[in-house]
């Protein structure tokens, strides 16, 4: 079922992911409803998973991870891709995993604390999946920059054609 948005949908969702501690109240006086109109709509929109509750985000070198890297995976066959996700999400340092097109079959984000973590976390675990058949790696030197999605004006949002997850 297809998420309808209205203005005020659109107004509450700027203003949390500016800030996603923002009071009720002080959403409802920006956006000049009622408390229980912004926890209403706050509701509707966690339930259509719109919203995703992840929780605050940690920066990974203050808890020891100085390595960010990406890691494309080719497979052996693509269809061996729903096997090979949730051995990929059993390995805690990766943070992201993409079902791709082009070179690889899976683009995955993933965290070392130094380069003998990140090639255990290659060579033992990665490489070792039923099904991989190749990785190449790229270490981030530094994240320029991480954003949400500006939120556009009901009369601007894009068309949405695929059904919603």
């Amino acid at each position: 079922m297809e998420m309808k948005f209205d203005n005020l949908d659109l107004k509450i969702l700027s203003i949390v992911s500016q800030n996603a501690r923002v009071p009720v109240k002080e959403i409802a006086e920006r956006c000049d409803v009622s408390r229980a109109a912004v926890h209403q709509h706050l509701a509707r929109m966690r339930a259509n998973k719109m919203i995703a509750d992840r929780g605050f985000r940690v920066n990974p070198r203050d808890l020891g991870y100085g390595i960010c890297t990406f890691v494309g995976i080719r497979l052996e066959k693509a269809s061996m891709y729903k096997a090979v996700v949730p051995c990929i999400e059993a390995i805690p340092e990766v943070v992201e995993c993409h079902y791709t097109t082009g070179a690889y079959s899976l683009l995955i984000k993933l965290y070392a604390t130094d380069n003998v973590h990140l090639m255990e976390i290659l060579s033992d675990r990665i490489q070792s999946i039923k099904g991989v058949s190749s990785t190449e790696a790229m270490v981030s030197l530094e994240e320029g920059f991480l954003r949400n999605l500006p939120i556009p004006e009901v009369s601007n949002m894009p068309s949405r054609r695929r059904k919603s997850r």
